[in-house]
């Protein structure tokens, strides 16, 4: 192993080269940084998802970035013209996609090397863990990590899932004290507090918990850490502050029938105060995202709870949670996974929440909609839906004829628009008022 400047390692890397680096809490900033310092680039490929700054290397030319899950910087980089192009699949087939790429280098961040030499991989698992390990016994390709004393240690389920590599793998070390990306804890709108407040109503004493990004998830966990109740399991994709708040209220006991005893996540991404409280955390466990993300052992759950987002739903109960019209928001992630597992659980439910409307440059618009726009892609399909919330209460889509799924989203639409969304919907009667 070399201990070399970001600069150095990033000399290593071929005009002509393949690279992979984990989505969002995973990247190797100062790597990444260095690499945008040239502009000799013939043909680099980069495969990664939610970027989580303005690497300046994605505006160079000969640079072709590769995502698997768009966020700001993604969509910024695409609305400018850039080669940014999105992979469609979910965070689970991520590690198919890489194993496939196999690229010939591989980048991450790490917390520094405890005594016996092992690097945490710190606040990402998800789907790169086995390709760095592959990586780093191949002679012919480069595994370079960027150790930071600012990510926290974490701890994994060993010794299937160590969530860590040895210095021995690693063919250069960069030493970086760049700061983890964090994301504020905002106060909920009116309008998500609502939603959360109908959301926690499907929340059961005993339930195992999976909640992502956003004022809905962290309000609901608010009431939870402050209300009555308890007995709490977590199974997550995403790890946040909300579920941090639910663990020091001692709402969390994980007897959940997998994974018995720890909070399960394939990453986090929050506050400075979440990433302290992980250091060392034995409570919580991060996993490869095919072990957190798998319907069949989200299904082993006990009483499993998902609460995701989402753009936009239509009368047949299909979900857009990351390509509306012609652009694409995000990506797919986990929402299907957890939709899937959820109704598989025993009592389980998934929730998808979202505000009536959307605020546009035109004005309004309702997000429960009689069809979607041209070029949409369904995320999730109708026949995998439970539960759709928004401010107006709770849809309850699964059982229900197409005609009645229809009068149920109708209700909870925005009341300006349900009379125009009856309208198009001819097998329903009228809803008394």
């Amino acid at each position: 192993m070399k201990t070399l400047s970001p600069q150095q390692a990033a000399a290593l890397v071929r005009e002509v080269d393949t690279l992979a680096v984990p989505l969002g809490t995973g990247q190797p900033s100062a790597f990444l940084h260095a690499l945008g310092e040239r502009d000799d680039w013939r043909e680099l490929s980069v495969f990664a998802a939610l970027l989580v700054d303005f690497y300046a290397l994605f505006s160079r030319r000969g640079v072709r970035l590769v995502s698997g899950f768009f966020g700001p910087v993604e969509r910024a980089l695409r609305g400018n013209g850039l080669e940014v192009h999105f992979v469609p699949a979910d965070f689970r087939r991520f590690i198919k996609l890489a194993e496939r790429m196999a690229p010939r280098v591989m980048g991450t961040v790490a917390a520094p090397p405890d005594r016996d030499g092992r690097l945490s991989l710190s606040l990402h698992a998800g789907a790169t863990v086995a390709e760095l390990h592959r990586c780093g016994r191949d002679p012919n390709r480069l595994l370079i990590v960027e150790a930071n004393p600012n990510f926290p240690r974490t701890i994994g389920l060993p010794p299937a899932y160590p969530h860590a590599l040895h210095v021995d793998e690693v063919d250069v070390l960069i030493e970086s004290d760049l700061p983890p990306t964090t994301l504020p804890e905002l106060p909920p709108s009116e309008v998500e507090e609502r939603i959360a407040r109908h959301a926690r109503e499907y929340v059961t004493d005993g339930c195992t918990l999976q909640t992502g990004i956003g004022g809905v998830p962290n309000m609901i966990a608010r009431l939870l850490a402050d209300g009555p109740g308890g007995d709490y399991g977590i199974h997550t994709e995403m790890f946040t502050d909300g579920l941090m708040r639910l663990h020091l209220a001692g709402k969390v006991t994980n007897r959940k029938g997998v994974h018995d005893g720890y909070s399960v996540a394939t990453f986090a991404m929050g506050t400075r105060e979440l990433y302290d409280w992980l250091e060392g955390n034995s409570a919580v466990r991060f996993l490869p995202v095919d072990q957190t993300n798998d319907p069949m052992v989200i299904a082993r759950n006990r009483r499993m709870i998902s609460i995701n987002g989402a753009l936009s739903v239509d009368l047949n109960g299909q979900v857009v949670a990351d390509r509306l019209g012609e652009r694409e928001y995000s990506g797919i992630g986990g929402h299907e996974d957890f939709v899937t597992g959820s109704a598989f659980s025993e009592g389980g439910r998934s929730l998808i929440c979202l505000p009536s409307t959307a605020n546009t440059p035109a004005g309004p618009v309702s997000r429960i909609v009689s069809r979607f726009p041209a070029g949409t892609c369904v995320t999730t399909p109708r026949h995998q839906v439970d539960v759709v919330v928004t401010e107006y209460g709770a849809a309850e889509l699964a059982g229900k004829t197409a005609g009645e799924r229809a009068k149920a989203l109708i209700a909870i639409a925005h009341p300006a628009v349900r009379e125009a969304l009856l309208s198009r919907h001819d097998e329903l009667p009228p809803i008394p008022s």
